[in-house]
């Protein structure tokens, strides 16, 4: 029974860990535009049924009694997070559902809700990591001027659906419409950095057009992370953690003592 107990502690201790470590990066992204906060779930390594037997012979049930618990899944929380104004027109949030499309200069496809853009010099809408930001149809959005005039960066707006323009009071021109994706099963999501996220199986979780959403030129989507959460998380799990080992130094103590009577007996 002392070794079911250290066992249970050391495991729960290890899944304690696996806990701090998602609670600090969480706190550490805070500030990251478009992060969205990690969530971990448990499961019990094994539940083992305990039993007692009364006076007159018959075997009760008392329940099950776990023996652990392990790490289950890392999910993410897709909830929205604060806008906060810019007043850069390549600065775009999605308010409500959907992931803006990119696409690496090697072709790897993600989605990120991190809408701060800058135009290349070769006119391609990109991330600050130089990733396309793709269409509705899943093309490169290049802004062509065409021999338009335009006065700044401010002539290029982008409507409520993401419908691109260049407008004027010389020049209107209708541009690409952006891309905005949705996922129907967000808990296959699995971050690849950068607030960049991927289904875990494409085939199975498949993108579709987004529907419920509005985009916000001007406006950056902040880390919806709560730092005063995040650091009652930290403590709660420092508390556990320091539990857990006081319950594993009595039971060494304990585990050591029966070892001396055990030899002593001998």
């Amino acid at each position: 029974m002392i070794l079911r107990g250290l066992a249970s502690a050391s495991s729960g201790m290890n899944a304690l860990i696996d806990m701090n470590d998602t609670t600090a990066n969480n706190i550490a992204n805070v500030n990251t535009v478009g992060y969205k906060k990690a969530n971990l779930s448990f499961q019990n390594i094994y539940d083992a049924n305990i039993n007692e037997t009364t006076a007159s012979g018959e075997v009760r049930d008392l329940g099950k009694l776990s023996v652990g618990s392990k790490v289950q899944k890392l999910t993410y929380d897709f909830s929205q997070g604060a806008m906060s104004r810019t007043g850069n027109p390549f600065d775009i949030a999605v308010e409500g559902d959907g992931f803006f499309k990119i696409k690496s200069a090697d072709g790897d496809i993600s989605y990120t809700r991190n809408g701060s853009f800058t135009m290349n010099n070769k006119s391609f809408l990109v991330t600050k990591d130089g990733d396309y930001v793709l269409d509705d149809k899943n093309k490169p959005i290049q802004i062509k001027l065409d021999g338009l005039k335009m006065h700044s960066s401010n002539d290029i707006l982008v409507n409520e659906s993401g419908q691109i323009e260049i407008n004027n009071e010389n020049n209107k021109s209708t541009q690409q419409k952006m891309g905005i994706y949705d996922f129907k099963n967000k808990e296959d999501m699995v971050c690849v950095g950068g607030s960049k996220f991927k289904p875990t199986d494409a085939t199975t979780n498949k993108e579709v057009k987004a529907e419920k959403f509005v985009v916000q030129q001007g406006t950056l989507e902040m880390s919806n992370a709560n730092v005063v959460n995040e650091m009652i998380n930290t403590i709660s799990t420092s508390r556990n953690y320091e539990a857990l080992s006081k319950m594993i130094k009595a039971g060494s103590e304990t585990l050591t003592a029966a070892m001396r009577v055990e030899r002593i007996a001998g």
